[in-house]
């Protein structure tokens, strides 16, 4: 008998190069920009201005993240997001001999 066997198990999702994150980022601005394009062509706005804004958004949209999937990889925004949430130093603003000082515990009985 032959079996097909799956060789994508553990793997991230990857459609034409882009990964993780980035094909989130990818459908949600298409999206936004479709909607943005519908709802100003129904607010009455010349239909060429529409269509050139919509061409442009996504443009930007395809490039801006195929760019940032190149430059940071599968974990880079995440890593990056990680990286600004921690703090840069460490404030203490409790005297020195405070930290140095031994208080014995007291035994519960």
């Amino acid at each position: 008998m032959n079996y097909n066997i799956n060789k994508g198990i553990g793997r991230t999702v990857e459609f034409k190069g882009l990964k993780a994150q980035y094909l989130f980022i990818f459908a949600g601005g298409l999206l936004g920009t479709l909607i943005l394009v519908m709802i100003l062509y129904m607010a009455g706005l010349n239909s060429y201005i529409c269509l050139f804004l919509g061409a442009g958004g996504a443009s930007l949209i395809v490039w801006k993240t195929f760019s940032l999937n190149r430059k940071y990889g599968e974990h880079g925004l995440m890593k990056i997001a990680a990286n600004k949430r921690h703090p840069r130093y460490i404030i203490c603003r409790k005297p020195v001999h405070r930290y140095l000082k031994f208080t014995p515990k007291q035994n519960a009985v």
